[in-house]
């Protein structure tokens, strides 16, 4: 009779230690809805700011990196050494390719050529690839896109 009364406490005790320490375990979730409620309009940050920040709020984009190549000079080094006929991306990966944002997962990155790449502007902890058509410049330890000239390689 005791072992039983001590089973029936046990399980009682069991079952409300899992039932208060299930929220606990359960996912945090990664929406806008859970957490950080002292900070509302977090969620609507990108809709009301429209840029005017001056770049302020980028995660480190481009670590004060001012890109001095300008479409003409990238496009006549490209001809000089024969680097032509290359395809554009597909429109859905293109449009992920922009300054800012990390590299596109599954996309073709192929290295510049050596002869092409000692005629570029060299940045520290950067590089120059092609990616389709155009020329882009990655941070490398990040993997974020600095800079994209387009239609370079075309």
């Amino acid at each position: 009779m005791h072992t039983r009364r001590f089973n029936t406490l046990a399980l009682a005790v069991v079952l409300s230690l899992s039932f208060v320490s299930a929220p606990g375990m359960a996912n945090p979730g990664n929406g806008n809805g859970n957490g950080n409620h002292g900070n509302a309009d977090h969620g609507n940050k990108q809709k009301n700011d429209h840029g005017n920040r001056g770049g302020a709020d980028k995660k480190n984009v481009s670590d004060d990196v001012s890109v001095r190549l300008s479409y003409d000079r990238a496009r006549s080094l490209a001809v000089n050494h024969g680097l032509t006929g290359y395809r554009s991306l597909p429109p859905g990966i293109a449009k992920n390719l922009a300054r800012g944002k990390p590299l596109p997962p599954g996309i073709a990155k192929k290295m510049v050529p050596s002869s092409m790449l000692g005629q570029l502007p060299s940045y520290p902890g950067y590089e120059w690839r092609i990616a389709g058509d155009d020329l882009v410049l990655i941070a490398l330890s990040t993997a974020i896109v600095t800079a994209v000239i387009n239609g370079v390689f075309e």
